[in-house]
This record gives C-alpha cells, sequence and structure tokens, in this order.
C-alpha cells in the first residue's frame, strides 16, 4: 500500500510539473525568439532612417556610420546599400547572407518591404530606405543566432533543473505520506492477524496516522475488547456447566451401582436400563460440552506435522479396530505439515476415526490419506462402511443434523468447528465401492515448508 500511494502521488505531481513546465517553456522560447527579431528588426530600422538621412537628405553619414560600428561591436553584421547595390557602409562581416545577399537587395528593391530570413545560424532582415514607393537604398542587418540558442538552452536548463528539484520534492513528500498512511495500517494489518490467530489480548496503537486511521484502530480495539470478554465469558459458562452437569450425573450413577448391586429380578433390569440412560446421559453432556469448547475457543495456529500426529492416532486406535476386527492403517507423504491449534488436529482425527470403526462391519477397513496439494494439506478417512444418504451428508455437521448417526450425533459437528475455525474446509463424500470418505483441507505451514526444506522435514510442533 505504501508504495501505491507513493507512486499514486509521485505521478501526479510528475503530471503536473509536466502539464506546466513544458507549455512555459514553449510560450518562453517562442517569446525569445520573437524578442530576438523585433530587436533586430529595430536596430536594422535605426540603421536604414539614419542611411536615409544621408543618402535622401545628403546630410553627413556619421549618423549610419555609428549605427554601423555599434553594430559591428554586437557581434552583428551590418551593411547599407544604395538604389543601384553597391555597399555604401558595411562592417568587416558584411558578406555572411552568402550568394542571397544581391538577391535580398534587389528583392527589396523592387518591392520596397521589410525581408526577414533566418536560418540554423544568422537571423537577417532587410529595410527599404526611404519612402516604400521609391526606396533609395537597402540597410541589410544580420544577427548571430547563437546567443539566442544559448539563452533558450539556459532557459531550459533552469526549467528543467525547477523540475527536478519539484520532483524530488515529490518524492519525498510521497514518500513520507505513504508512510504515515501506511505505516498504522500495517500495525492494524498485523494486529487484526493476531487477533484471528487466536491472540485475543491483541490491540492496535490510536495516536498514529490521519483521523480516519485512528479511528479505525479505536473500532478495531473496541471489537477486539468485546470479543475478548465474550470467549472468556463463554468458556467460563462452558467450565461451570461442565462442573455442574458432570457431578450430580456422577453422583446419580454411583447411587444406580449401589441400588442395582442390591436389586434382584424386574428391578435389577429397571436399574440396568437407567444405568444405560445415565451413560447416554453422560456422553451426551460430553459431547455438547466438547461442542461448546470447540465453537468458543480461538485456536492459535502452529506447525502440526500432519504424518506423525496421523500415526500416533492410528496406533492408539489399532487396539479398538483389532478388537473389532477392522483394518486400520495411514497412507500420508512424508514431512506433511500444516497451520492448526495445537491439539486441534488429535481431536479431529478422534472423532473420525470412532465414526468410522462404529459405521464399518467386522472385517471392514478405514484408511487416512494426506498428501500437500499446492498450500493446503488434504487428509481424507476413508471407510467402506454403508455410507450416508444426500440427506444426511447435507446436515451432518449440524449438531443432532445426522438422523442416521448411532452416537451422540456431535463428532462431526466438533470436527467441521475444529477444521473451520483454523481456516480449512470439510466435506463428506461417497468412498469408491461404498462408504464414506471425509475430506479435510487444512493450510499448510508455510514456516513449516520453508524449515522443511532448510533441515529435510525433521521439526514438529513439539520440537
Amino acid at each position: 500500500m505504501t508504495r501505491r500511494i507513493a507512486l499514486s502521488v509521485l505521478a501526479l505531481i510528475t503530471a503536473i510539473l509536466v502539464l506546466a513546465v513544458v507549455p512555459l517553456g514553449l510560450i518562453m522560447t517562442q517569446r525569445e525568439q520573437t524578442s530576438f527579431r523585433d530587436d533586430a528588426a529595430a536596430k536594422t530600422r535605426s540603421l536604414a532612417s539614419a542611411a536615409e538621412e544621408y543618402l535622401s537628405d545628403h546630410k553627413p553619414d556619421a549618423s549610419a556610420r555609428s549605427l554601423v560600428a555599434e553594430a559591428h561591436d554586437r557581434g552583428d553584421c551590418a551593411t547599407v546599400y544604395d538604389r543601384t547595390g553597391h555597399v555604401l557602409l558595411s562592417t568587416p562581416c558584411a558578406d555572411v547572407a552568402g550568394d542571397d545577399s544581391a538577391r535580398l537587395v534587389s528583392s527589396v528593391l523592387t518591392h520596397p518591404d521589410t525581408r526577414v530570413r533566418q536560418d540554423d545560424q544568422w537571423l537577417t532582415t532587410a529595410v527599404p530606405i526611404g519612402d516604400a514607393s521609391d526606396a533609395v537604398g537597402v540597410a541589410v542587418l544580420s544577427r548571430s543566432a547563437d546567443p539566442l540558442h544559448d539563452r533558450i538552452l539556459a532557459m531550459w536548463g533552469w526549467l528543467a533543473l525547477i523540475g527536478v528539484g519539484g520532483l524530488g520534492a515529490a518524492v519525498l513528500m510521497s514518500v513520507l505520506l505513504a508512510r504515515w498512511v501506511g505505516r498504522p495500517l500495517r500495525v492494524l494489518d498485523d494486529a487484526a492477524q493476531r487477533l484471528g490467530e487466536g491472540a485475543l489480548e491483541a490491540r492496535a496503537p490510536t495516536g498514529a496516522g490521519p483521523l480516519e486511521v485512528r479511528r479505525l484502530a479505536a473500532t478495531f480495539n473496541t471489537m477486539a475488547g468485546r470479543t475478548e470478554a465474550l470467549v472468556h465469558g463463554h468458556r467460563a459458562v462452558v467450565a461451570d456447566v461442565s462442573h455442574q452437569l458432570r457431578t450430580p450425573l456422577a453422583a446419580l450413577r454411583l447411587r444406580l451401582d449401589l441400588l442395582a448391586a442390591d436389586a434382584d429380578g424386574d428391578t435389577a433390569d429397571e436399574l440396568a436400563d437407567a444405568q444405560g440412560e445415565i451413560a447416554r446421559l453422560s456422553r451426551l453432556v460430553d459431547g455438547l460440552l466438547a461442542v461448546a469448547r470447540a465453537e468458543n475457543a480461538v485456536p492459535r495456529p502452529v506447525p502440526v506435522r500432519v504424518d506423525r500426529v496421523v500415526a500416533e492416532r492410528v496406533a492408539a486406535w489399532e487396539p479398538v479396530a483389532n478388537a473389532g476386527h477392522v483394518r486400520l492403517r495411514a497412507d500420508c507423504g512424508p514431512a506433511l505439515a500444516a497451520f492448526l491449534g495445537e491439539g486441534d488436529l488429535e481431536q479431529v482425527l478422534d472423532n473420525l476415526i470412532a465414526n468410522a470403526l462404529d459405521a464399518v462391519q467386522e472385517g471392514g477397513r478405514v484408511l487416512i490419506s494426506g498428501k500437500r496439494q499446492g498450500g493446503t494439506v488434504v487428509l481424507r478417512v476413508v471407510d467402506n462402511g454403508p455410507g450416508m444418504s444426500q440427506a444426511a451428508r447435507d446436515s451432518a455437521f449440524r449438531r443432532f443434523g445426522n438422523p442416521e448417526a448411532g452416537g451422540t450425533g456431535l463428532g462431526l459437528a466438533i470436527v467441521h468447528r475444529l477444521v473451520t475455525a483454523n481456516g480449512g474446509t470439510a466435506t463428506l463424500q461417497d468412498s469408491p465401492g461404498g462408504g464414506l470418505t471425509v475430506a479435510l483441507s487444512l493450510p499448510a505451514s508455510r514456516r513449516g515448508r520453508s524449515r522443511e526444506s532448510q533441515s529435510g522435514g525433521t521439526r514438529t510442533n513439539d520440537d
């Protein structure tokens, strides 16, 4: 953003300088050229007037000679011709007009009028002497254009220097302006990112930048404070509910166990059913509390070695799978790392493996595979159980949304909440050949990839 602001301001000021300096330079150049021609014409007319006193009024030529001498001192070339084209007065450089001199004089004598000819080196002005209808001679003044070129070049040099100075000031101003606006926005962006990663105490400074940015920072701090209070409040509620519900359930289960120990017959059967309901209620409460914790948790992502976590969870659930005669195995690429909240992947895998083992029949199989695709890690839990209908898949990620669930119906809701809270996605698909596939798309660890490329991928989140 800082670069864009600086470049925008710089481009604007550059355009203003170009639109101002170039036309000004052209106008001043034209004025210099006009002034140069007008001054040469004025000097030539003065010479013609002095020569007219000599040719028409038969006065001494001292005045004309003086003007010719002054022209020579200025570096001009001046010549006075009579009506026959003979030279009466001249400076030593009278032939600068070259072969055009005779034609120029003849043209003026034939059609008395001022003639001006200019090339890259000289400006030549010819003025008739005497009346316009009866010229008695011609005054010719040739002036070098080098001083004009020097003045124009110096003028453009000064304009260029002013433009460069203005451009330098524009660069400095644009950089300072961009930093003044961009720096507090970057700090605010960092604070928002840390808040999104779970640092609930993240705040942005409110004393830098424009008024609008300071207001935005103050609004963000208010939002962050309310979010922190809300999350902490929910966590306290979850902890209180956990304590208040589990304690009476444990006491009720203990009393039923004591009664069942001395009961027989129909009473024992009724007490056994009550114990089953209490156990089911306990599982339901545990599931609801797990969902509440997942929904109220704000993860702080860290690099997690997915392949190692998958191997650990498969090893932990393998005895359960063997008891049900189910084949449980993992197939993950080496050094597979994701960016997740600490412990979230373990909880996700436990729920998915438990659901899969409950769904498949004896002799079934459950496969956990993982690979990296671009900037994500794709993790799949595939079973060959009975699968799920489309309607069940559409509602499976909601609490008690799956009417076909054999357990509490909360496992997939917990999975969905933990995965999405970490910036990933979870989808349900049909397995090839029958069954259900849970596909997880998790953000790959950028830092993990960088470290793996340097150290061979041996670091985990516990290192």
